[in-house]
């Protein structure tokens, strides 16, 4: 399976903004774009007049990035959006935040989307009392996740529950802390949604 496999901390430099690709850590002082907040490369500290278009590729690239979703799935992704009706960025975010991994991390059961993927394709979690190991699985409304009950025990994930109760749960989730479980409630709406994109820039560019 095709992944993205170098420095994390570079995607952040270059998009200009936090995407928290490696948990804690970019909470820390060692996050590298607090001491480095200049793209990487030669020219990372030159000024560059972007173009609308620059624009546009760098939101796509920010999305892609924070999901951890490669070029052709993405576009799979929009493509699925603009044929549903509605408006077609919300409705990509939606299915961007569908996602297990994505879903694993929301709930507080993996401290990253990175390591929410390594985790489920490791077995660790269930969907409707079902061992999914495909970090792409789309769920929907009214699906249940848990840690499989023969990873509860483990230290690792003992650990995990603690910190996920420190981070809180958003609206759209229901989790059960005791049972390491969580439901999905609804499908968020834009307003739900803390992430720093402009999806109409994303529209904008697949529209061209």
């Amino acid at each position: 399976m095709a992944r993205y496999t170098d420095a994390s901390c570079r995607l952040c430099r270059r998009e200009g903004t936090k995407l928290y690709l490696k948990g804690d850590r970019c909470y820390s002082e060692k996050c590298a774009f607090s001491r480095k907040g200049y793209p990487p490369g030669a020219h990372g500290h030159g000024r560059q007049k972007v173009s609308e278009y620059g624009l546009q590729l760098r939101e796509k690239q920010k999305a892609r990035r924070i999901y951890g979703v490669l070029e052709r799935q993405f576009k799979r992704y929009f493509v699925e959006a603009d044929r549903r009706k509605g408006i077609t960025g919300e409705i990509l975010l939606q299915i961007l935040e569908s996602r297990l991994d994505n879903i694993v991390y929301r709930m507080g059961f993996a401290r990253s989307r990175n390591d929410a993927r390594q985790l489920i394709r490791h077995g660790h979690y269930t969907v409707n009392g079902n061992k999914i190991n495909i970090p792409s699985y789309l769920t929907k409304p009214g699906d249940i996740i848990a840690v499989r009950e023969k990873s509860r025990n483990r230290p690792f994930f003992k650990e995990l529950a603690e910190w996920g109760a420190a981070q809180g749960t958003v609206d759209w989730l229901e989790v059960d802390r005791d049972n390491m479980s969580g439901k999905i409630l609804n499908v968020p709406s834009r307003e739900e949604l803390d992430i720093p994109i402009s999806e109409h820039l994303i529209v904008e560019l697949y529209s061209r």
